[in-house]
Formats: structure tokens, C-alpha cells, sequence
């Protein structure tokens, strides 16, 4: 069952965001210390794996995985793009409707009312990545990775994680603070937007780095 797709083309959404949005200094200069790790990695490993981490892995870092996911194969790099939390929740409700209203669908592979999994793809959906809620060091993220903390707050618990090569600290909103208000469908958009943005650039320079 294929749960509400849109007309809209993801790989459309993701590089008009890219064009519009505009990356502050100080986060440009994180995702380029990220690229150059990447870079360096992918000289030895035929592919280099990415985990965006926070504490629920239900909204954010689901939204940094999905357009991870989309870059990798719209840059042609050997990149794969994990995610994980501190604690297992859910995929959030709200991160599905604002990944569904720019392209991405969603097929229930595993229901649970917990957590359900899902298989997300874009466009012509010939590609797919598993999405559900996890710890950060689940079998299915693979090791070695670069961990990414996407949590407002930088806490012991990640600045030195079991498998990772390298780590960075490169924040977001915390979307769990307006589920629920009249604000929430216009925050989850715009947060989008940034990640959307801030992964095009990210993937860019990789691919000017490694080509």
C-alpha cells in the first residue's frame, strides 16, 4: 500500500530549495569539514556511511536520511545515509507529511503501532530506503560511519559514539516543540528546507572533491 504520493518531483523540490535558500557561515564551514571527511574516506572505502543522529530519530534526522538518500543517488556517490536516536519513538507523523508533499512516497513493509517500517523512494520509486525509528548503533546502520549529531543540545553521549570515524554537531530545530500548535505544518516545512539545502550543498562539494 502506497500512502499518498504526490505529483510533485522530489529531485525538482531538492534542487530549486538548493538555489533559494541561503546557508548561514558558521554551518557552511561544519558541512565542509563533513566533505572533506567524506572525501577523504571514500580514497580507501568503496562506500562511506553516514548516521544523523538526535535522541527520538522521528523527525529531523529522518529528514537528513531521506535527502541524503536522494542526493547520493542524484550525485552518483557512493555514500549511504543512515539515521538513529538515543531512544526508539516513531517515524513521526508530521515528518511523513512534509517528505510526502515534496515527492517522497511511502509503502508500509512492517506494521507495528509502535513503529511502523516503512519503504521510501522518490519519483519513480525504483530506489528505496528502510525507514522506522532506531538506536544510532542498530545492525542496520553500518559501521564504520560518520556520526552527525543533529540535537540542539551537544551532550557527552555523542561526541565520542562507538563506530564512528569522525563526529559533528550540525543542529536543527527541535520539531518536537511545535507538534501540535498552529504553527507546526509551516515549522516542518521550513526545517525541511534548510536540511534539503544544507544536504545539496553537502553532496555537491563531495562530488566536487571526489570527481
Amino acid at each position: 500500500m502506497i500512502l499518498n504520493t504526490s505529483n510533485i518531483s522530489a529531485k525538482f523540490f531538492f534542487t530549486n530549495t538548493a538555489k533559494k535558500n541561503t546557508i548561514f557561515k558558521e554551518r557552511k564551514e561544519v558541512l565542509l569539514d563533513i566533505a572533506n571527511a567524506v572525501a577523504e574516506e571514500s580514497k580507501s572505502k568503496k562506500f562511506v556511511n553516514l548516521n544523523f543522529i538526535c535522541k527520538h530519530n522521528a523527525r529531523s534526522s529522518q529528514l537528513c536520511q531521506a535527502w541524503s538518500f536522494l542526493a547520493s543517488l542524484t550525485f552518483n556517490l557512493q555514500i549511504n545515509s543512515y539515521s538513529g536516536g538515543s531512544e526508539i519513538t516513531s517515524f513521526h507523523r508530521n515528518t511523513i507529511k512534509v517528505l510526502q508533499k515534496c515527492g517522497f512516497n511511502f509503502q508500509l513493509e512492517d506494521f507495528s503501532h509502535q513503529n511502523p517500517k516503512y519503504n521510501i523512494s522518490y519519483d519513480d520509486g525504483k530506489k528505496t530506503f528502510l525507514g522506522f525509528s532506531k538506536y544510532f548503533e542498530d545492525a542496520t546502520n553500518q559501521e564504520p560511519f560518520i556520526g552527525i549529531n543533529i540535537s540542539k543540545n551537544l551532550n557527552d553521549q555523542f561526541t565520542s559514539i562507538q563506530g564512528a570515524t569522525h563526529t559533528y554537531h550540525l543542529p536543527y530545530f527541535d520539531l518536537k516543540n511545535i507538534d501540535g500548535t498552529v504553527n507546526q505544518e509551516q515549522k516542518y516545512a521550513a526545517v525541511n528546507e534548510q536540511i534539503a539545502s544544507e544536504i545539496y550543498f553537502l553532496f555537491s562539494t563531495i562530488k566536487g572533491k571526489v570527481s
